[in-house]
């Protein structure tokens, strides 16, 4: 694999390292936020691989910011003021009652109640038995997405998460952000990821983040933080969200953010008192 130029992550790096330097020195990290004075990425282009294969047929990887790591192993510095710049590998036979997760910027409630609201293991791997993608990988990454420097996030971490999932021979791979600023590191991932010649699929709730940072291919819904891949014990609103953003994958030629109908029939059927 040849190296990710830093630029097809950040397109001006080192003018964002001036700004969140200046940033750090005036500004005091607050539990969970980054405050309103971060400077968040901003980028006008968007890298993009097209789909070679028909999604029936792809190698999915998951990729979730949530901090999930196997239960006697170490957990992500969820007090390093830069972030953790490391992830895991989970094999997905890992259950749910193995792993912990490192929360930082998101509520853990729904993931201590369902991991599939934000590492959908069991829906993906419900896809892979009805056809609807080819397989699941064997393993899934873990990452604790609350990285306030991003210049340490795209240096260090990206390329070695890249190279990881081109060994496995990945031909797409789906990313959860957990927390806002979990967007900004899952969408400059998708932009590694694809730099890197593997088409992406990202879930989002923050709309504004995602139209500054650019993930190649994004779909969007008035969800939760927290549970960006579906509400907790609701399998079928997780199955909605995931297939209609998989399904976004092959026809989408050029990068752009999608917005989800889930959204409108999740509301459809509350009314009815079905949920």
């Amino acid at each position: 694999m040849q190296p990710i130029q830093t630029r097809v992550m950040i397109e001006h790096p080192n003018a964002w390292r001036a700004y969140y330097n200046r940033w750090k020195r005036i500004n005091e990290l607050r539990e969970g936020d980054v405050g309103e004075h971060y400077p968040w990425v901003e980028n006008k282009h968007a890298p993009f691989t097209p789909a070679r294969r028909a999604l029936p047929m792809l190698n999915l990887a998951l990729i979730t910011s949530a901090g999930a790591h196997i239960d006697g192993t170490e957990a992500f510095d969820t007090s390093a003021p830069d972030g953790d710049v490391s992830f895991r590998e989970i094999p997905v036979e890992v259950e749910a009652g193995d792993l912990k997760w490192s929360s930082r910027g998101y509520d853990p409630a729904a993931v201590l109640e369902d991991m599939n609201a934000q590492a959908p293991v069991a829906r993906l791997q419900e896809f892979e038995g009805n056809g609807i993608i080819g397989q699941l990988n064997p393993v899934w990454w873990s990452l604790c997405g609350f990285i306030p420097d991003a210049g340490r996030l795209v240096e260090e971490m990206l390329p070695r998460l890249a190279e990881r999932v081109t060994r496995y021979e990945v031909q797409a791979a789906l990313l959860i952000p957990a927390s806002r600023l979990c967007h900004q590191t899952m969408a400059l991932a998708a932009r590694a990821l694809e730099g890197a010649g593997i088409p992406t699929m990202m879930l989002a709730v923050e709309r504004g983040i995602v139209d500054s940072v650019r993930p190649p291919r994004g779909v969007f819904y008035k969800g939760e933080l927290g549970c960006v891949a579906g509400r907790p014990g609701w399998k079928e609103h997780q199955r909605r969200i995931l297939d209609e953003a998989l399904r976004l994958i092959e026809p989408m030629d050029n990068a752009s953010i999608r917005k989800l109908v889930v959204e409108l029939e999740t509301e459809v059927e509350m009314e009815r008192g079905e949920k």
